[in-house]
């Protein structure tokens, strides 16, 4: 039965998606036959799209559809904002008042999961710290994102920069990304040094 193959094909697609178990991707893939078949070209479109035009930046490691993104354009270099991932510079970016520039590890360290130094963008957060004043540690307060700050501020402290790490208003083992506003502003604002 071709059909059936084609739906399963489609929802074992799906079920590669972080979150996406394999009875989700089966509502998914059944609600794309669906659709009408004007919206699944659209959707199509937008994955290509996206696929296509989003790339790293060369300086801070964020998303962007540029060279180098908007933030490392235009903020002031002087800070800089240490983040494991790029959704923890966009729950950044919903607080007011942050005018510096951000750094995406793209991970934390995890010896258990085969992530160490060399698997992070840490030698590139070195090379971006002549001109820095400061480094925020801002990754999650879990047990990897502890360990990651920590071996970041003994990497960093010896080379003459301040080293801070954000507030504790943000609860243990919680994520950045579905933190609210006020707790991320207080957050940033009570950073303490390491």
């Amino acid at each position: 039965m071709k059909q059936l193959d084609c739906i399963m094909r489609l929802s074992n697609k799906f079920a590669r998606l972080p979150g996406v178990g394999a009875k989700t991707a089966q509502r998914y893939a059944y609600s794309i036959i669906d659709m009408p078949c004007a919206d699944v070209e659209d959707f199509c479109a937008a994955l290509k799209d996206v696929k296509n035009s989003v790339r790293y930046c060369a300086e801070c490691g964020n998303f962007t559809d540029k060279e180098v993104c908007e933030i490392c354009a235009r903020r002031d270099k002087s800070i800089i904002c240490v983040v494991a991932y790029p959704k923890d510079v966009l729950a950044l970016e919903r607080v007011s008042g942050y005018r510096g520039v951000y750094h995406v590890l793209h991970g934390t360290l995890s010896p258990l999961e085969g992530r160490g130094p060399d698997s992070l963008k840490i030698k590139e957060l070195l090379a971006r710290l002549e001109g820095a004043e400061e480094v925020i540690l801002a990754t999650n307060t879990d047990v990897e994102g502890e360990a990651t700050a920590m071996y970041l501020a003994r990497l960093i402290k010896p080379m003459g920069v301040k080293v801070s790490r954000i507030a504790q208003g943000i609860s243990i083992g919680s994520e950045l990304e579905y933190a609210d506003e006020v707790t991320l502003t207080r957050a940033l604002e009570k950073r303490t040094p390491l």
